[in-house]
Formats: structure tokens, C-alpha cells, sequence
């Protein structure tokens, strides 16, 4: 791993560079660091260039690296993306709840308002919050979303000031932007219908109507064409509203520098959710066969590209040193994910998990271990970090950074983890749980790792992933094998027993940071 060589976090230089500025929680809100939440999508742990990929290269992201700390055992809290965002915003396991699998695009609002979130407990603390970009939590009361009137609840009934979203993900309908409440560009004279059980409209399908595509679906994903590219669900109507993927990027990068452009004066948080690497892949022409890995590799230097525009506006309003920037992903990689895209044929040498086994969708480590970095040059130490960190930790921790506490009922699941994720301690988490596309629930703990027994399907032909689903238990000793090829469960009992019972604990218990 390129990370390798450099210099490991240093306990004394950390607190040393602490000692210079006052404690976040002790500075006034107007001193107080914004804080920038870069999320990609289905972006392996082997994807990026400061992960020790070598076939596609990612200066910006580099430089974040670089400038700042990389996790090496930083996880998403789920395997796929609805889950990871549900846990990420709410400091709770998201398989603690019903409805909380990956979202139909006409899903109804999944966090319930009036909840404690992420972005409530920030702007509690005189932050000026704000989304953009992927959301997939749902929207809308009972029944879903109403596309052509009022759009609510959404995330500003959680939090946000403001939010402009890709209400589900680009393979799904409706293929339109939603801010605030409203859908953007709608023509009332056009108005949106969808559906997920049957056809709507005369539109023509990917099914039915392949002569029509510029990008085949190699499974599912045939239904209403829009823009060249068959989608998941059945839409009619919004034509004027319709967005054109070639410049989604473009689009939500631009909301997203004029968020920091608007609320550059007073502390903002500002959760920026790419949708790229996730299909359907169709990066700007300026990106196209730059990567020589086909749109997956393009889009990999078009995210690049996203985080570089963002550290420019930062830089721009002299907002870089007192700027918390973390870079993370939702879930793990998946290379043939439902388009025919080339990304099998033209990967090459490139390994999206790197040494990982599994991917998206997996209760491997591939499909939870994610890039994780975190950059704040007033107050961290460049370094890399092998802690133990989880993405539901965030709740507690930015928290805790701004002055605010959670209440007992609030981030059941999130602990405040600051001190590691601001390098002045390489311990981590005790132990963490993973979750798999299947339900399927891990637990990782002194680099012991349990997965319990599934008897859901053990392997996805259509993506190529081990899922990890096993009817015996398995147990990986992951500090002698990361890439979780020897099971050991029948030769550890005890620390099998251990972990089952650990795990079991944190189930029945309904939370795992203590109320008191």
C-alpha cells in the first residue's frame, strides 16, 4: 500500500498541535470548524490511488491524504448504501429497524422527524447544514412522495437548511432533482407519474425497446429510457425536469461550491453525497476514456475531480485550515452492478477491493472496510491510522467536537470517537458490527472477526461477490488473514463463544453506547 511509508501518528505531536489551538468545544461558534462530509458511492478500499491503486490515479483525494490522516480499518456501517446513510444520520444501526433496506425510488421518508440526527445536533450547535447531492432515505409522508406538489417530510424535517437531492440513486425513477420541497424544473402542465409494480404512460422501455438504449442494462434495470439509459420503475411525465447524467456531477459539484460560497462567513456543515461510482456510470465527455478502465475507471477521476472543486472553494475563502474535510464511502465495490459499462472487460491489473474479499453487497470485509480520511491542517497531524473506526460514529463525535451532547435515547449506536479521528489516539473502537445486504450481522473485535450463520445465499452471479452468507459460523483472525480465507471457528472455540455472545448482547440490548 502506497500508505505504507508514511509517518505513523504520533500521540505527542497530536496533542501538542491541539495545545496551539483551543479545544473546538471551548472556541465560539463563529470559530468553530465547518465541517465538510464527502461521500462517494460503491468506492472500494482498492480504488483510490492513496489506497495503492496504480491503474487509476486520484491527485485530489491524494492530497487529502496526504494533508491529513488514512484509516486503514475504517468501516461503513452496512454493506449497501440506504443502511450506511440511515447509520451514518441517525448514530443507529440500521438493522435495528424495519424499512431500512435499499430504498425503492418512491419510498417514503425512512428517519422520522423530530428524531436527534447528525445535522439537528450540528445546528443546535450553530451550524448551517445542508445536503447535497444522493439521498435514498426516502421522501414524503405514508404513501410516498407527492412529485408534483409539496415534497415532505425530507431531510430539512431532520435538520438540513437546505438540501438538493438525487432523491434515490440514478438507475432508479423518478430521473429528476428535488430541493428543498419541490421538484426542480417541473412543468405543472407535465406532471410526474411513477410506478414500481406496473407501466405508466406510453414511455418507451429498455425491455421492450433496446434499439432506443446508448447504455444496455446486463441485468434488470429495463424499464422507463431516460435519457438513453433504461431505469428501474416505470415514470411518465416531468420531461422538462428529466436531468441529464452526463452533467450530474457537474450539477451537484456546482450546488455544493455555492453552499460554501453562501455560508462562508459562519460554521456550516455541509454532508456532500456524489452519486458517482454508483450505475448507471456516465461521466462528463471531458472525463470519457481517460482512465482506459471504461466509464468506471472515468468516473473514479470524475469524483476526483468533484473533491478537487470543493478544496478549491475552501481555498478560495481562505476556509481550508479551520475546514474538517472527511472522505469516505457508503459501502464496498461492485464492478458489474446491472449496465453493460465495459467495467469487467477493461479492469485489468486494477483490484476495486484491493486485498479484500467480497464486495458491495458482502458480509466480507470488502464490503464494509471503506477509504476513510479526514484532513483538518489547523489541528490534525498528517499520519495514517490502522484504529478502528465506523462511520456511526460520526454523530457522536461531531457532536461532541461543536459542544453538544447526546441524550440517552439518541445515537443508540455512536460513540464519540474524536480523539481517534483527530489522530491524538490510535485505540479505536472496542469492536463494531457489520451488515450485509442479506441482514447477515458481523462483529469485529481485537482483529477477531465473527460473521453468524445465514442461510441466505452464499454467492450473486449477477455481480460476481461472495456475500459471505455461511449456515456454519466463521471466525477470521484478520491481523493473519485480511483476506478471510481461513476459517478458524472450529479451532477457536473460545473466542468464538466470545464474540456470538458479545454480539447477541448488543442485538437483545437494542443499543451499544451505555444510557448513563
Amino acid at each position: 500500500m502506497n500508505a505504507a511509508p508514511r509517518l505513523c501518528i504520533c500521540v505527542c505531536l497530536a496533542l501538542l498541535g491541539a495545545c496551539q489551538v483551543p479545544a473546538p468545544s471551548e472556541q465560539s461558534p463563529e470559530e468553530r470548524p465547518n465541517i465538510v462530509l464527502i461521500y462517494a458511492d460503491d468506492l472500494g478500499y482498492g480504488d483510490l490511488s492513496s489506497y495503492g491503486a496504480t491503474q487509476v490515479q486520484t491527485p485530489a483525494i491524494d492530497q487529502l491524504a496526504e494533508e491529513g490522516i488514512l484509516f486503514t480499518d475504517a468501516h461503513a456501517p452496512s454493506a449497501t448504501c440506504t443502511p450506511s446513510r440511515y447509520a451514518l444520520l441517525t448514530g443507529e444501526y440500521a438493522w435495528r429497524r424495519e424499512g431500512t433496506g435499499i430504498a425503492r425510488g418512491d419510498a417514503s421518508m425512512i428517519i422520522e422527524p423530530g428524531r436527534a440526527t447528525l445535522p439537528s445536533k450540528l445546528r443546535e450547535a450553530g451550524y448551517t447544514t445542508g445536503v447535497i447531492g444522493k439521498w435514498h432515505l426516502g421522501l414524503g409522508g405514508e404513501g410516498g412522495p407527492d412529485w408534483n406538489g409539496e415534497i415532505k417530510p425530507g431531510p430539512l424535517e431532520i435538520g438540513f437548511d437546505e438540501a438538493f437531492l438525487i432523491p434515490a440513486t440514478g438507475d432508479r425513477v423518478p430521473t429528476v432533482y428535488v430541493e428543498n420541497h419541490r421538484v426542480v424544473g417541473l412543468d405543472p402542465n407535465d406532471p410526474i407519474e411513477v410506478s414500481f409494480r406496473e407501466p405508466v404512460g406510453d414511455e418507451p422501455t429498455g425491455r421492450e425497446n433496446p434499439e432506443l438504449l446508448k447504455m444496455h442494462p446486463s441485468h434488470g434495470h429495463d424499464m422507463t429510457i431516460v435519457n438513453g439509459i433504461s431505469r428501474i420503475g416505470y415514470m411518465k411525465g416531468g420531461t422538462a425536469a428529466r436531468w441529464v447524467d452526463e452533467d450530474m456531477a457537474d450539477v451537484i459539484t456546482e450546488k455544493a461550491v455555492q453552499f460554501i460560497d453562501k455560508h462562508k462567513e459562519s460554521p456550516f456543515f455541509l454532508f456532500f453525497s456524489l452519486h458517482d461510482i454508483h450505475v448507471p456510470r456516465v461521466p462528463h465527455p471531458r472525463f470519457v476514456g481517460k482512465s482506459g478502465m471504461g466509464p468506471r475507471g472515468d468516473v473514479i477521476l470524475q469524483t476526483d475531480w468533484c473533491v478537487e472543486e470543493v478544496m478549491k472553494a475552501l481555498d478560495q475563502h481562505g476556509l481550508a485550515e479551520n475546514t474538517i474535510v472527511i472522505f469516505t464511502s457508503d459501502n464496498g465495490p461492485v464492478v458489474d452492478d446491472g449496465y453493460e459499462d465495459q467495467a469487467v472487460e477493461l479492469l485489468g491489473d486494477h483490484a476495486p477491493a484491493g486485498v479484500l474479499r467480497g464486495g458491495k453487497y458482502s458480509a466480507f470485509e470488502a464490503g464494509t472496510r471503506v477509504p476513510f480520511i479526514l484532513k483538518w491542517t489547523e489541528q490534525v497531524e498528517p499520519g495514517t491510522s490502522d484504529a478502528l473506526v465506523s462511520q456511526v460514529d460520526l454523530m457522536a463525535s461531531l457532536a461532541g467536537l461543536s459542544g453538544v451532547s447526546l441524550a440517552p435515547n439518541e445515537g443508540v449506536d455512536s460513540f464519540d470517537q474524536l480523539p481517534t479521528l483527530l489522530g491524538e489516539s490510535i485505540t479505536g473502537r472496542d469492536y463494531l458490527i457489520e451488515h450485509n445486504a442479506a441482514g447477515t450481522l458481523s462483529i469485529i473485535k481485537d482483529s477477531w472477526k465473527f460473521i453468524e450463520p445465514s442461510t441466505a445465499n452464499p454467492y450473486n452471479a449477477r455481480t460476481d461477490i461472495e456475500l459471505g452468507n455461511n449456515p456454519e459460523p466463521q471466525l477470521y483472525n484478520l491481523a493473519e488473514d485480511l483476506g478471510e480465507q481461513h476459517n478458524v471457528a472450529s479451532d477457536e472455540t473460545e473466542k468464538l463463544e466470545e464474540l456470538s455472545s458479545l454480539l447477541e448482547t448488543i442485538k437483545s440490548d437494542g443499543r451499544s453506547r451505555p444510557s448513563n
